[in-house]
């Protein structure tokens, strides 16, 4: 390897030490623009801040006229300083003036310099200024010289992030580090968030950047790096890897990252030109990533967050120690800002601080979604950018309506979204005036609105919603926030613990539906799927493992004692799965029998309604269950062959269309020809704009999120339901021109004096 001079830790040091002295901003950077002249023998080196108007302004100079300080300006894009800001990347070039960019400020006395080298100041990836050295002669800058540069303007990028140089702004100017930022993204559940941002990975902080001995970090780093490669194998020798959210290609990519030689000698590098092995990762990554940010190929910018995560990963390996522990001090306003989360991860932070929810990545019926849902938290998904451009701590408004994201918000946009809150709670005290009130349409006509849970956390809702009782009870997020397999006795425990709470209210279990893309850490039967979605899940699977059945239905049985017990067959495909399911049913039965148990007084069986093939054998199905329920998310991934998740495809498909709505009227109709009650539990149930489609088509019973009861049951107490099934009927049997349904419900609202 290529030895390099002692110069850049001597400035380094140097730079420590002005660091650790009691100075002035201004004078502090004096010293280091002077210091960084001298150690590169250079004529000129001058630092330029970027502000939060996209002007870069000169800070600190040593060679150009120091009048010029805070007075020379550039725009973002203008002159080589711009240039650079703008790119993300160094610039060396050994005659300035002949380059195209080149902007003259007669201000700075800079004519008389031929030779330019310029870096971004750079932090998380994102341009907070240039620093940059100029000589008189043409002169060639070596690359280990570029590499010095880059260090020293990491280390000022510190300085900057830790608010010193706020001081020397002008007033009403601001830094672009604190600029307010709003960002675009997918509305994933309704409601307004004000509060303070808590990073879920937040980007570890690296204070100790100089090196002692440079021998000792390469070994630290070596170290560091065997630990990482070993831990990522073992990852991906385990079958648990889609539960942990660790995608396999992610994990291959991670482990081609981390044998990657190109990046271990920059790693090497940085700490032999004198940083900490801490410091050497953070500046290689926050290089890399200013480097793939401004990529075209959006595979290649998408393989940033691999990056990010590898660093973080080697980061935490350097410091020794895992993830930062959810139980350090969370503010009581905590707004979560993360990539993507694991439904559990939410649930580990302490419910009652929690204002909202902020994902670069999700979907609106991913697990953690869900789970934020039955919470009633504010949840704004695919909001690109979000982490890097936050810091714990920061001011943030999520508006859960809107999809908006608003970071360090303006005063003014922070005093709206108050008012907008406080006008939500008065709305929400109308709800909850409305809880004891018969969910009854105007020309009354009796509806039943259900809620959705799936956790002992769901069940104080049951009464503050005023539901009708829990028209799905997803018993497989027990065993996803768990360790282990939960226990018969602990199942029977939740089980219990939910009919309880009903106090006599419906509540329809829905069977554990695990596997395909809900794979458990401890199961060991699940396989990598190519389309996990199409697999071998739910009743599949519970019927190919018949032990985890009988123990989910010894418990159910035992819990309900005494009580009806409504039970429901997930991700059904032929009849025949019924009736196998019923024979292990009915073998549980007998054997509590036998032992004098107390059983329930009634047990009703159904079945989802989530796969197409179930179509053509709706009057077989109704002869064989006792109820229904259609799980429209799934229904409507499958009929229109989009992947939920898919967020290119999010907005393509509408489940308000007539073909789907169609679909949906002849499942109810069946139902009511066998005179078998017929329930929808979905996203489609949750709005009052597609519940009020759902009741124009022939639904009587809705299951959704607690918090989405109160303005649906607005709705339906003011509905004219007989005129709205003559309008839904009409626009179901045109067979012409494409209609627009969402549209034929907006005008029949606004007809009506209905609020969506």
């Amino acid at each position: 390897m290529r030895e390099i001079s002692a110069g850049p830790r001597v400035l380094l040091r140097r730079l420590r030490e002005m660091l650790a002295e009691a100075l002035e901003p201004q004078e502090r950077l004096d010293r280091i623009v002077r210091e960084i002249a001298q150690n590169m023998v250079a004529e000129v080196c001058s630092l330029y801040i970027l502000r939060s108007d996209s002007v870069l302004e000169l800070y600190a100079t040593e060679g150009l006229n120091p009048n010029a300080v805070h007075l020379a300006q550039l725009r973002l894009g203008q002159g080589l300083v711009g240039t650079i800001a703008a790119s993300a990347r160094p610039l060396s070039l050994s005659e300035a003036q002949e380059h195209p960019a080149f902007t003259y400020l007669p201000e700075t006395g800079e004519e008389i310099y031929h030779s330019f080298l310029g870096v971004p100041v750079l932090r998380a990836g994102r341009t907070l200024g240039v620093l940059v050295v100029q000589n008189r002669t043409k002169r060639h800058y070596r690359e280990d010289e570029v590499e010095a540069l880059e260090t020293v303007a990491m280390v000022i990028a510190e300085m900057i992030a830790m608010g010193d140089l706020a001081r020397l702004t002008r007033p009403g100017i601001e830094l672009d580090l604190r600029r307010s930022v709003s960002l675009k993204g997918l509305a994933f559940n309704e409601g307004i968030g004000l509060g303070h941002v808590v990073l879920h990975e937040p980007r570890i902080v690296v204070t100790n950047l100089f090196n002692e001995d440079s021998d000792q970090e390469t070994e630290r780093l070596e170290a560091a790096l065997s630990s990482l490669r070993l831990s990522i194998d073992d990852m991906l020798s385990r079958r648990d890897v889609a539960f942990e959210g660790e995608h396999r290609a992610v994990l291959e990519a991670y482990r081609m990252f981390a044998n990657d030689r190109g990046w271990v000698r920059r790693l090497e590098e940085a700490v032999r030109n004198g940083l900490t092995a801490e410091a050497a990762v953070e500046k290689v990554q926050s290089d890399m990533r200013a480097r793939m940010m401004h990529m075209t190929d959006p595979y290649l910018r998408e393989r940033m967050s691999d990056f990010d995560d590898l660093a973080n990963r080697l980061l935490r390996q350097l410091m020794g120690g895992g993830p930062d522990a959810l139980s350090e001090a969370v503010p009581k306003d905590a707004v979560i800002v993360a990539r993507s989360m694991g439904a559990a991860e939410l649930l580990d932070y302490p419910r009652e601080r929690l204002r909202g929810l902020v994902l670069e990545d999700g979907a609106p019926t991913s697990h953690i979604v869900i789970v934020a849902r039955a919470i009633g938290l504010p949840t704004v998904g695919e909001v690109k950018g979000a982490v890097s451009m936050s810091e714990n701590g920061d001011a943030i408004v999520v508006d859960g309506e809107d999809g908006q994201v608003h970071l360090r918000p303006q005063p003014d946009i922070e005093a709206a979204y108050a008012e907008k809150v406080r006008f939500r709670a008065r709305r929400q005290q109308h709800y909850r005036a409305l809880r004891e009130k018969p969910s009854v349409t105007k020309d009354g006509i009796p509806v039943d609105l259900m809620m959705n849970a799936g956790l002992a956390v769901d069940l104080p809702q049951l009464a503050q919603s005023g539901a009708a009782g829990i028209g799905l009870f997803r018993t497989e997020l027990q065993f996803m926030v768990a360790l282990t397999f939960p226990r018969a006795e602990a199942q029977e425990r939740l089980y219990r613990e939910v009919l309880d709470a009903a106090s006599g209210k419906p509540v329809t279990f829905r069977t554990v539906d695990i596997g395909g893309d809900k794979v458990l850490p401890y199961f060991k039967g699940a396989q990598h799927e190519e389309n996990p979605a199409l697999g071998w899940r739910a009743i599949r699977l519970t019927l190919d493992r018949p032990g985890l059945l009988r123990t989910q239905i010894r418990a159910l049985l035992k819990a309900a004692g005494g009580r009806e017990l409504r039970l429901m067959l997930p991700m059904v495909t032929e009849i025949d799965e019924v009736h196998r399911a019923r024979e292990i049913i009915d073998r549980e039965v007998r054997h509590l029998s036998r032992f004098a148990h107390h059983l329930p007084t009634r047990l009703k069986l159904g079945t989802m309604i989530e796969v197409p093939s179930l179509l053509w054998q709706l009057d077989e199905l109704m002869q064989a269950v006792d109820f229904v329920s259609v799980g429209s998310n799934d229904l409507f991934q499958f009929v229109t062959a989009t992947d939920r998740g898919n967020t290119r495809l999010s907005d393509r498909f509408d489940p308000l269309s007539v073909p789907f709505l169609r679909l949906l009227r002849q499942i109810v109709q069946a139902g009511q020809a066998a005179n078998k009650p017929v329930t929808l539990c979905g996203e489609l149930a949750g709005r009052p704009i597609s519940a009020m489609a759902l009741l124009g088509i022939g639904y009587r019973s809705i299951s959704m999120a607690a918090a989405s009861i109160g303005p649906v049951k607005a709705l339906v107490c003011e509905l004219p339901l007989g005129e709205l099934t003559e309008r839904m009927d009409t626009a179901l049997a045109n067979h012409g021109a494409k209609t627009d349904i969402r549209a034929e419900l907006t005008a029949f609202a606004k007809e009506h004096g209905l609020s969506l």
